[in-house]
């Protein structure tokens, strides 16, 4: 007999088995459609040599919002963050900079610097979580949606009061965040090259731009919204790598009754009158159900899943001129040794090792790396995130051998990576050795992951670890496109959860949580009363 569903949910992302959770946990029949053959999109964790073991793809832990990880019971299914015991760690030429780590050691260390950022950097804090409160109190709430009437206009007016609210200088800050280039805001507050480094840094983060961009201030704000164990802006790894988050969320799913699929790609979504009806696998079989969600972003969503003929003429120029391409290049690593940097020397674990450890030593160094990649495809040196998780979480290597993630800006995701990732690769490590001399000779296995790559084995097009770029025109009510940031696709039955919604990317949930209020707002009436 064939099985009757309620929603179909096209990818099995952290996103989407989240939107799966709570549409199973109010009665829906829910069938999860997984492409690979393992569950979790890009939060996995997988052997990429023998014994060792990384989070493929994302890789650290700050932006899950909480109410999510409380209704899905994610403690009760495995998940465990631990807390950086330093946030990052800055190699310079003849210095270092450590941030975090308690109280008052960022002030110390900024005071080696500068005595006025030392200063300065409390307000700067304060400021920074003022507005980050306004995005976090946002980011489980759908957007009003142009055109949609009197409750569009409700919902931006409920939106937009705590915003009215806050003071005029807090007022001003957002503005700038949304609007000026990360080294044109951090000007604003402080005067030593190394200190606005150390924030400009989150400005890049996937972000294919230099810190001289305008709009790459708000993308520096996106980075600093989350918590781990309660502690805002703090950040952690996921014991188990982010694979474990993803498990833990799918034991949930399957303890609310859905069904996961893994090895099941979707070729189309099936359209009859307008309406959403179900999808069309790769296989052949057509699988119906009255509800679509989408958890891939949307240009591969509406370029290649879609019919052309089932969308009008204005949404099929918008969505064709949705940008994507973060820049990004992905490597994990083996290593026989800890990293042994110049400026503080020692392969024995410090505390470090357990922190984002930064290759960016300079705001000019940041905007040439962006520069390079523009004229030449990728940056000759480029800015490099480190992170050892198996400093922490010795379960990912043999004894004495450790496992890290490279996490590397700027890369054009439209040269050809076929012909250039083995050089870039070599770059990336070549760059790490300059600041600590035995990196290479440790490097015992490696494992690239290009622009092209991240398209390729997670359907993140032209690599965009966001699903889509996140400048203003692509933010809140205007993400993927105006007239749709309410998680309603341009089909009836057609509904989107991933990070090509609002609020954007990272392991957040919200999109996921978000999409399936949405849906559930939307059932008959009848068929509410049937479930409850």
């Amino acid at each position: 007999m064939t099985k009757h569903y309620d929603a179909l949910i096209i990818g099995g992302g952290h996103n989407g088995l989240t939107c799966a959770f709570y549409l199973a946990r109010a009665g829906m029949r829910v069938r999860v459609l997984e492409r690979r053959h393992v569950v979790g999109g890009a939060a996995v964790t997988e052997e990429f040599h023998p014994g060792f073991r990384n989070s493929t793809a994302s890789y650290t832990v700050s932006l899950l919002r909480p109410k999510v990880i409380a209704d899905m019971r994610l403690h009760d299914h495995g998940y465990r963050v631990v807390e950086r015991k330093i946030s990052n760690f800055f190699p310079l030429e003849n210095d270092y900079l450590k941030l975090g780590g308690g109280p008052g050691r960022t002030e110390a260390e900024f005071a080696r610097f500068s005595a006025k950022d030392a200063a300065a950097y409390p307000a700067y804090d304060a400021a920074l979580e003022k507005v980050a409160g306004v995005l976090r109190d946002l980011s489980l709430q759908a957007p009003p949606n142009v055109g949609g009437g009197l409750a569009a206009i409700v919902a931006a007016a409920k939106q937009g009061w705590p915003m009215a609210k806050l003071d005029l200088a807090t007022q001003r800050d957002l503005l700038a965040i949304f609007t000026k280039s990360a080294r044109d805001f951090l000007d604003g507050w402080f005067e030593h090259d190394v200190i606005k480094t150390a924030f400009a840094f989150d400005a890049v983060v996937g972000n294919y731009a230099g810190v001289s961009t305008p709009g790459s201030a708000y993308v520096l704000l996106h980075h600093v919204f989350g918590e781990v164990n309660g502690k805002l802006g703090a950040w952690g790894h996921a014991v188990g790598g982010m694979g474990a988050i993803t498990q833990a969320m799918a034991k949930a799913c399957e303890l609310q009754g859905v069904e996961i699929s893994l090895e099941t790609p979707v070729d189309k979504l099936l359209v009859s009158g307008g309406k959403a009806r179900g999808v069309r696998l790769e296989s052949g079989e057509e699988i119906v159900a009255p509800i679509v969600a989408a958890n891939v972003g949307p240009a591969l969503l509406y370029r290649r899943l879609v019919d052309e003929a089932d969308l009008d003429a204005d949404f099929r120029q918008r969505i064709k001129t949705y940008k994507t391409g973060s820049g990004t290049f992905r490597m994990n690593v083996a290593l026989s040794e800890l990293p042994d940097f110049s400026v503080l020397p020692g392969k024995e674990q410090a505390e470090h090792h357990t922190a984002g450890i930064i290759i960016a030593p300079g705001m000019d160094y940041m905007d040439q790396a962006f520069i390079d990649a523009q004229q030449h495809g990728w940056s000759k040196k480029p800015i490099v995130e480190i992170t050892i998780p198996s400093t922490v979480d010795d379960s990912l290597a043999p004894p004495g051998c450790h496992v890290a993630t490279l996490f590397c800006q700027q890369y054009d995701p439209a040269l050809d990576w076929d012909t250039h990732r083995e050089a870039a690769a070599d770059g990336i490590i070549d760059t790490i050795t300059d600041h600590a001399p035995n990196f290479k000779a440790s490097v015992i296995a490696r494992q690239i992951h290009s622009p092209l790559d991240l398209e390729r084995k997670f359907g993140l097009i032209g690599g965009d670890i966001f699903h889509g770029t996140m400048g203003i025109d692509q933010l809140w009510a205007a993400r993927p496109v105006l007239g749709h940031g309410d998680y309603r696709g341009p089909i009836k039955g057609l509904y989107m959860c991933g990070s090509g919604t609002h609020p954007g990317g990272g392991v957040t949930g919200a999109p996921g949580h978000n999409a399936a209020q949405a849906i559930l707002a939307d059932r008959p009436l009848i068929r509410k009363l049937l479930r409850s």
